[in-house]
C-alpha cells in the first residue's frame, strides 16, 4: 500500500513536466546538426493563438529549460500554445575552440533556417491544434531575441504575425555589439564581414510592413547592452511600426518568466504582453 501511494505521488510530482514533452524533427533528413532541431508543442486548449519561443544563449547554447521549457509552460496556462524550438547553434566547444576558423561548423543562416522552418511546421500543423495560421508569432530572449527579430524584418520568407523580444540582442555593428553572440552568429571569419554585420543588424533593415513588435529590457543589464533594444525602438518609431517597449530600470538579463529572478519592476513584462496580444487581436477584429 505505501509503495502504490510513493508511486502515485511521484507521479503527481513529475506529471506538470511531461506536458508537452514529444518533441518532433524540424529536418530529418538532414545532417547530424540539423536532425537535432526539434519543436515541442505545449497546446493550450482553445487557443487559436500559438508562439514559437526562442531561448537565449549568445547563438552558442541554448537556455533551453529557463527561456523555453518554462516560458512554454507559462504560456500554456494563459491558454496560449506555445512551441519551443530548439534551434542549431554551434555549442561550447565552438566558443571555447574556435574551430571554426578551419570548417565551416554551424552558422548563419543555419539559425535563421530553422525558425523559418518551425513558422512552416506550425502552419501546417494549424489546423491539428486549433490555431488560426494568422495569429502565429515568435517570442524570443536575448540572442533568441534577435533570431525572432530577423525573422519578422527578412521580406525574403515567411514572417510572424508579432514578436515578442526580450532583452534582446539587436545590432551586429557598433559600439553596443554584443560580441560573443556575432561570433555564435557569423562564426569566426563571418563577423569580420562588413556586409553580412550590416545585413543582420536589425534596427537598420526595418521594412515598411514589419509585423508588431514588442520589447523588453532593463537598464541595468550586464550582458546586452540596453542600447540594443532602445535603437531598434527608435528605428520602429521613424518607419511607423506598431510596437512597444517596456524598459525597466532593475531586472539585469536572463530572468525569463521566473517568479524569482529579475526584480519586481522587470517581472512586469509578462502581463504586459498578455495586455499587448489581446489589444493586437482586439485592434485587428476591428480592421
Amino acid at each position: 500500500m505505501r509503495r502504490n501511494i510513493f508511486f502515485l505521488a511521484a507521479a503527481l510530482l513529475f506529471l506538470p513536466a511531461l506536458r508537452g514533452q514529444e518533441s518532433y524533427q524540424l529536418w530529418p533528413d538532414g545532417n547530424a546538426a540539423a536532425r537535432r532541431v526539434t519543436i515541442t508543442p505545449y497546446v493550450a486548449e482553445g487557443s487559436q493563438t500559438a508562439v514559437v519561443v526562442c531561448p537565449g544563449g549568445s547563438y552558442f547554447w541554448l537556455d533551453y529549460k529557463g527561456e523555453g521549457l518554462e516560458v512554454a509552460e507559462w504560456l500554456q496556462k494563459q491558454g496560449i500554445s506555445a512551441f519551443v524550438l530548439r534551434y542549431r547553434v554551434p555549442g561550447w566547444w565552438a566558443w571555447y575552440t574556435h574551430y571554426r576558423l578551419i570548417c565551416r561548423g554551424v552558422r548563419y543562416p543555419d539559425m535563421y533556417n530553422d525558425g523559418q522552418q518551425a513558422l512552416r511546421w506550425v502552419s501546417d500543423h494549424a489546423a491539428q491544434y486549433g490555431i488560426d495560421t494568422s495569429r502565429i508569432g515568435m517570442m524570443g530572449f536575448s540572442a533568441g531575441g534577435h533570431l525572432v527579430l530577423n525573422q519578422a524584418t527578412d521580406t525574403g520568407g515567411r514572417r510572424p504575425a508579432f514578436v515578442v523580444a526580450v532583452y534582446p540582442v539587436v545590432t551586429m555593428t557598433g559600439e553596443y555589439v554584443h560580441k560573443r553572440s556575432r561570433r555564435g552568429l557569423l562564426g569566426e571569419w563571418g563577423k569580420y564581414d562588413k556586409k553580412l554585420r550590416e545585413r543582420l543588424s536589425i534596427e537598420r533593415n526595418i521594412p515598411h510592413d514589419c509585423p508588431p513588435i514588442m520589447l523588453v529590457n532593463c537598464v541595468d543589464d550586464p550582458v546586452v547592452d540596453y542600447h540594443n533594444a532602445q535603437m531598434l525602438a527608435d528605428s520602429l518609431a521613424a518607419k511607423g511600426i506598431p510596437h512597444c517597449f517596456f524598459q525597466y530600470r532593475h531586472g539585469r538579463h536572463g530572468f525569463g518568466v521566473s517568479d524569482v529572478y529579475g526584480s519586481p519592476e522587470s517581472r512586469q513584462w509578462k502581463q504586459e504582453f498578455l495586455k499587448w496580444l489581446d489589444h493586437l487581436w482586439e485592434v485587428g477584429s476591428k480592421n
